[in-house]
C-alpha cells in the first residue's frame, strides 16, 4: 500500500474508531506526513522502519530546533500512527513504543566528560575507508559546537584552514563565523588528501560539499546520528548520544574553562541569549554534585 492509501485509511480510523476532532485529526496526520516525508529522504517505509531510526528522526526534530512542545506533541502522533499499524495487522510490532519525546520544562541536556569524547575520537578506525572523514566529523562537531544540519550543507569554499575558522550558514540562513580547532582543521586537511588520493567519484551538483558518502553525495543528518551514535558505542559510552550531544558538551567545557556566555551565544548562532543561559545551569547543577560529593560534611 502507499503512504497515500495508507493515509486515507488512517485519517478515516482516527474519524470513526477514535472519534477525534477535526483539528487533532489534521494535527495527528500532519505528524504522519512529517515522518512519511523524512523516511522518505533516507529511502525508509513506515510500515518497515525500526525503532533505532525513529530514535534518529526525534533527535532531527530536535537539532533543527523544534520546540520541546511540538516536539512531544509530535512523538505523540506518530505513536497514534504506528498503533494504528499494528491493530490492522500492516505491523507485527510497534517500534514507537519505546520512543520518547522531551519532557516539557527546562531540560537540561545530555553531556559528555572530556574523557569521554577522547574516548570517541580514540575509536575511530581510521584504517577504514570512510573512518578519517568520520575522525574530521566528530572533531568539526566538538570543536566547533556545529549543528548536525550545518555540518551536513557546510561546502568547502566556507572552510578557511589558513586563518582557522569555518562560515557557516544557520537558522533563519543567517551567517556567522565560527573557530576551527587545530584538530578539526588537521583531520578534514587529511581527509580532504585521502579523498583525492583515492580519486573518489562526486555525484554531479554534490562538488561543493565538503562531507560525502562513500557514493560521493553529501551526508544527511541521519546519517551523522549513526556515524556519532556507532562511535559512542564502540568507546564504551552508556548514555543516549546525538549528534546534538557534541554541541551541548562544546558550549558546556567552554563555559567549564571560563569562556564568555555572550562568545558561546555567537558560537553556537543563538539569537536570544536565553537559551545559552542553560549551560549556566547545568553548570551550577555540576557544581552541586561535586560539592555534595566531596565536600566533608556530605561524607558518611
Amino acid at each position: 500500500m502507499t503512504y497515500d492509501g495508507l493515509r486515507k485509511h488512517y485519517e478515516a480510523f482516527l474519524l470513526l474508531e477514535r472519534g477525534m476532532s477535526e483539528n487533532t485529526r489534521t494535527g495527528y496526520l500532519a505528524d504522519a506526513d512529517r515522518l512519511a516525508a523524512w523516511l522518505a529522504d533516507v529511502g525508509e517505509d513506515v510500515t518497515a522502519v525500526s525503532a533505532d531510526m525513529l530514535h534518529a528522526f526525534v533527535c532531527d526534530l530536535h537539532d533543527l530546533g523544534v520546540a520541546a512542545r511540538t516536539q512531544a506533541r509530535i512523538v505523540s502522533g506518530v505513536k497514534s500512527l504506528f498503533r494504528y499499524l499494528q491493530v490492522e495487522g500492516l505491523r507485527a510490532d510497534n517500534p514507537a513504543e519505546l520512543v520518547e519525546g522531551p519532557k516539557v520544562g527546562r531540560h537540561l541536556p545530555e553531556v559528555l566528560t572530556v574523557d569521554e569524547v577522547l574516548r570517541m575520537l580514540e575509536a575511530v578506525d581510521l584504517t577504514h575507508p570512510q573512518g578519517r572523514r568520520n575522525r574530521a566529523i566528530l572533531e568539526m562537531l566538538y570543536g566547533s559546537g556545529l549543528r548536525v544540519s550545518e555540518l551536513c550543507s557546510l561546502e568547502r569554499r566556507r572552510v578557511n584552514f589558513d586563518e582557522g575558522y569555518l562560515s557557516v550558514t544557520g537558522k533563519g540562513s543567517k551567517e556567522r563565523l565560527v573557530p576551527m580547532s587545530e584538530a578539526a582543521a588537521e583531520q578534514t586537511r587529511l581527509y580532504l588528501d585521502e579523498r583525492e588520493l583515492r580519486g573518489d567519484i562526486i555525484k554531479p551538483g554534490e562538488e561543493d560539499y565538503l562531507f560525502l558518502n562513500r557514493r560521493g553525495a553529501r551526508l544527511t543528518r541521519v546519517m551523522v546520528f549513526y556515524i556519532v551514535r556507532d562511535h559512542a558505542e564502540a568507546a564504551g559510552i552508556a548514555k543516549t548520544i546525538s549528534p546534538h550531544t557534541l554541541r551541548h558538551s562544546f558550549a558546556t567545557h567552554l563555559l567549564e574553562g571560563g569562556a564568555n556566555l555572550r562568545a558561546i551565544q555567537q558560537m553556537l548562532g543563538h539569537e536570544s541569549i536565553a537559551t545559552t543561559e542553560i549551560y549556566l545551569h547545568l553548570d551550577n547543577t555540576r557544581l552541586r554534585e561535586e560539592i555534595l560529593l566531596h565536600h566533608p560534611r556530605n561524607r558518611r
